[in-house]
């Protein structure tokens, strides 16, 4: 699990002992980690009675060309770059910012898949 919050030390170096334990609503969730397959998504429940959408597979991205103003569903072939974390590549993890190549080319995810239920990709233009 992670923790959040204030830090374990004050500005003098001195421990901050905490008054009590985190409560379930102050713990953070599990990350998602949206991996290359079959289609999967799961419903969890967060504060205010709402949901989200966590997507656990995907294996289709909708496509935008920012020339033309066209979205396509396409089919995602692999991850080919991930500034969040380099090992994500290789083990083909989908999060905002990570760079995958499709049908039409290589193309950026703009949106947070694993709470949003869906992954929206721009696509990059080649510089060749």
């Amino acid at each position: 699990m992670r923790w959040q919050g204030k830090p374990g030390r004050k500005y003098t170096g001195g421990r901050i002992i905490r008054s009590r334990a985190k409560k379930r609503f102050e713990l953070g969730g599990e990350d998602t980690n949206t991996l290359l397959g079959e289609t999967n998504r799961k419903t969890a429940k967060i504060m205010g009675g709402c949901k989200k959408v966590r997507l656990l597979k995907a294996n289709t991205a909708i496509v935008t060309d920012p020339k033309t103003k066209i979205s396509k569903t396409v089919k995602i072939q692999t991850v080919s770059g991930n500034p969040a974390n380099i090992h994500y590549i290789r083990r083909n993890i989908l999060t905002k910012g990570a760079i995958i190549k499709t049908e039409l080319g290589s193309a950026r995810i703009t949106n947070r898949p694993g709470q949003e239920g869906s992954v929206n990709a721009v696509l990059i233009p080649s510089t060749a």
